[in-house]
């Protein structure tokens, strides 16, 4: 699996994670997640980046995610 995919791989399951808000029943969890995404920081886009924050946000502010 190459650097991309597996990238990809970690952002979908973010995404799948945040969308089913497991990150309210398993805070530690998804953003364990978050910080393995953020260790390729550099080679994330913008909108990848973004998603990465917003969703550190609400883990940590214990909000629901209504995307």
């Amino acid at each position: 699996m190459s650097l991309k995919e597996r990238i990809d791989f970690r952002l979908d399951t973010l995404q799948s994670y945040m969308e089913s808000n497991l990150h309210l029943e398993k805070p530690s969890q998804v953003y364990d997640l978050t910080l393995s995404i953020s260790k390729v920081w550099s080679v994330l886009n913008e909108e990848d980046r973004e998603y990465v924050q917003c969703a550190q946000d609400a883990i940590l502010e214990g909000r629901e995610w209504n995307v």
